[in-house]
């Protein structure tokens, strides 16, 4: 993304604490400051957190819209295992393929959240998306053509678990709103594969209970984070309490046209929008050779 000729704040000013994260204005000495500490942190464990990166004041407000939008949520309990697919018969019940566990909790699907909410004006905010695209390293990043997965509010209840799992995408970006009362830890095995292979035997070890290469997260509302999901094993544990724990999920993808898997959208938001019923058809390639 090209940078601008002077820096600019419009919708962000208020909602993002741009005194302490001026990603307006990359190009001056803070901004290059905040963009070098995120580079350590993303070459540490793959991951950056960016606490308090919404003010107090505006947290009050992104909470409130994540709450009214938490019943559109689809709900669903099912066995799933790391890589959301069916599984490999041919494989023994040990192997990771075949690890299936239970997934309860809910999303709400992108085709629910306005144009005028305030998570989808930062989502496509071209000053947000130059950050993010210079965090990952990336000249530039494109928004979901996935119209059902480009930007989600996952909420969970109590008892509601993400258990082991792979993103769809290379990297994440999430924004906590609402914390439950205990349990919704994120914990994570930092690029335990890679484009190149699955590394299986050491994934079987982290499922076989093994936390020597984990490391966990306090997340809480207004921290952002930025993960790559695609390449570390994660999972947010068994939420605890009354309160419902809600993230945003603002999804970019390196390429633009980028779309889910069929199969993925009908398991995560209960249905298909018409793009994946055409794939579904048609079939579709992905640009790497990993199970999902």
């Amino acid at each position: 993304m090209q940078a601008t000729d002077a820096p600019t704040t419009s919708s962000l000013d208020g909602l993002i604490d741009l005194e302490h994260y001026p990603i307006h204005d990359l190009d001056g000495e803070s901004g290059r400051a905040l963009i070098q500490r995120c580079h350590e942190q993303l070459a540490d464990d793959g991951c950056v957190v960016l606490k308090n990166f919404v003010p107090e004041e505006a947290l009050a407000r992104l909470e409130r819209e994540t709450e009214r939008l938490s019943p559109e949520a689809h709900y669903n309990q099912t066995e799933t295992n790391p890589y959301n697919n069916a599984g490999d018969p041919e494989r023994p019940a040990s192997h990771p393929l075949n690890r299936f566990d239970d997934r309860t909790n809910g999303f709400v699907a992108g085709d629910r959240i306005g144009e005028d909410t305030i998570i989808r004006q930062v989502y496509q905010h071209p000053d947000f998306q130059r950050f993010i695209a210079t965090v990952v390293g990336m000249e530039e990043i494109h928004q979901y053509a996935d119209p059902l997965a480009d930007l989600v509010v996952n909420v969970l209840r109590e008892g509601c678990q993400h258990p082991w799992h792979y993103d769809t995408n290379e990297f994440i970006v999430t924004m906590m709103t609402r914390q439950s009362h205990g349990g919704g830890r994120f914990e994570y095995a930092p690029g335990i594969r890679s484009p190149e292979g699955e590394n299986f035997d050491e994934v079987e070890q982290v499922l076989d209970g093994d936390r020597s290469r984990l490391k966990a997260l306090d997340l809480q509302p207004g921290d952002l984070q930025v993960f790559f999901g695609r390449y570390s094993l994660h999972r947010v544990t068994p939420v605890e309490g009354q309160k419902e724990r809600h993230t945003v999920i603002f999804a970019y993808a390196k390429e633009p046209g980028f779309i889910g898997r069929p199969e993925r959208a009908q398991r995560i938001f209960g249905r298909m929008a018409p793009i994946h019923e055409t794939l579904l058809k048609e079939g579709m390639n992905r640009s790497d050779s990993l199970a999902d």
